[in-house]
């Protein structure tokens, strides 16, 4: 781990180009190691348990803890830099941290007695997993998992799905209603706490290596102090959840070109059809190349555009509001919602314009791009974050960040 020093010099240095290189330089070797066997495990469904432990023990998962805490403390524009070049080195690997991020948003919102006690523990490397969101049965903007008082403290019952990230993590923010309380609450619960059960049955065609499944919760015992009261807020999480998704699939296009060169380059055969040239110097191959080139330079960069939004809307020197804050970023994550996805999925599928049917083979796997960049661009649909986006340019409506999921109330019958 970093010595105090070197932690401030980096979080400092990180807001130039050659400070994030320099901390970027501290994680590539990293990176590089889980690309080495990053088709073997998609084609074996491997979960990356070992991929999991190498970044922990790199100090990945305290990037944005405060300085003052033993964190990097980095802005969120380099942090997102970061998570890109994982995500090209394995999608699934950068996309299970993201409970653990937001988790650590969540305590930078918390009162120092809560930042005490959980700010350690992601310094020392524990990662957080998620158990937000059921399959069914929930009323929108409830949730059936329940938290019952037992003398000072409490106890948790429900069953999660989606659960991201949580068969690697040591601890899970659990979201929960409880009878007499408005709104949802967090409880902290560990992955090892007698009652809990993790279940690795993730059945998606993308993003196969997440541990995006099922979580149960019986009668576990949650001490008081590991709860979180929560409500519906202007703060930047929503919007900080949603970018996650967009660098990995900023990183998966930047994986899918990546092949793409490989391909053009290494490729011997040709058509008659074409200008009988190898590939790599076929005129309309290379024009093809190019364009995907630009789709990926492209979304990354709205990526990163949005990061930055959020950086200004982070910055005390503006002294902006809540309300401004929070629209500042949930607008400009929703914008790039509606451009990422579509750039990255269209630069996947062109892949195999580049090659031949050789380019199926499943030993190549190179399917895997889209179906993971179609599988996270599910995670919220582009449709309602459009007219959410309209109604905020057109009438100024606060833009509405995704804070639950559930069933929809049923429409009253004819005469009610």
């Amino acid at each position: 781990m970093s010595t105090s020093t070197e932690t401030t010099t980096t979080a400092a240095g990180a807001t130039t180009e050659y400070g994030y290189q320099a901390l970027a330089g501290r994680f590539r070797p990293v990176f590089a190691r889980i690309a080495e066997g990053a088709l073997d495990r998609e084609r074996d469904r491997v979960l990356p348990f070992e991929q999991v432990r190498w970044l922990n023990a790199a100090g990945f998962g305290r990037l944005r803890v405060p300085v003052e805490h033993g964190g990097d403390g980095i802005g969120f524009e380099p942090f997102f830099r970061l998570l890109v070049e994982l995500a090209e080195a394995d999608s699934s690997v950068a996309h299970l941290y993201r409970s653990h991020f937001a988790f650590v948003e969540t305590v930078g919102l918390e009162g120092p007695g809560f930042q005490d006690r959980w700010y350690p523990r992601v310094v020392a490397g524990e990662i957080f997993g998620n158990a937000a969101t059921e399959q069914s049965g929930n009323v929108l903007g409830a949730t059936g998992t329940t938290l019952t008082p037992s003398g000072p403290d409490w106890v948790l019952n429900g069953r999660k799905f989606y659960t991201t990230g949580t068969i690697f993590a040591r601890w899970i923010a659990v979201t929960a209603s409880t009878a007499g309380r408005e709104g949802r609450q967090y409880a902290v619960v560990s992955t090892t706490a007698p009652g809990v059960e993790i279940l690795d049955d993730w059945d998606g065609f993308g993003q196969q290596l997440t541990g995006t499944g099922t979580t149960i919760f019986r009668d576990v015992a949650v001490p008081a102090e590991h709860i979180i009261q929560r409500s519906v807020s202007t703060t930047h999480e929503p919007a900080f959840f949603q970018l996650v998704l967009l660098a990995v699939l900023a990183g998966i296009g930047r994986a899918a070109l990546a092949d793409a060169k490989a391909l053009v380059r290494d490729r011997k055969r040709t058509f008659n059809t074409g200008s009988g040239e190898l590939f790599r110097h076929d005129p309309l191959i290379l024009q093809l190349v190019g364009q995907l080139s630009a789709k990926v330079f492209a979304a990354e960069s709205v990526v990163l555009a949005a990061a930055r939004e959020l950086d200004a809307a982070a910055d005390p020197g503006l002294d902006l509001a809540p309300a401004e804050r929070y629209s500042r970023g949930e607008a400009a994550v929703g914008k790039a919602q509606l451009l990422v996805p579509e750039l990255v999925q269209s630069a996947a599928q062109q892949l195999f314009d580049v090659t031949g049917a050789s380019a199926t083979s499943k030993a190549k796997a190179l399917d895997r791009h889209w179906r993971n960049a179609r599988t996270v661009a599910t995670h919220n649909p582009a449709v309602f974050k459009a007219r959410i986006l309209g109604d905020y340019e057109v009438n100024g409506t606060t833009p509405e960040g995704l804070h639950s999921i559930g069933d929809a109330p049923k429409a009253p019958a004819a005469g009610e």
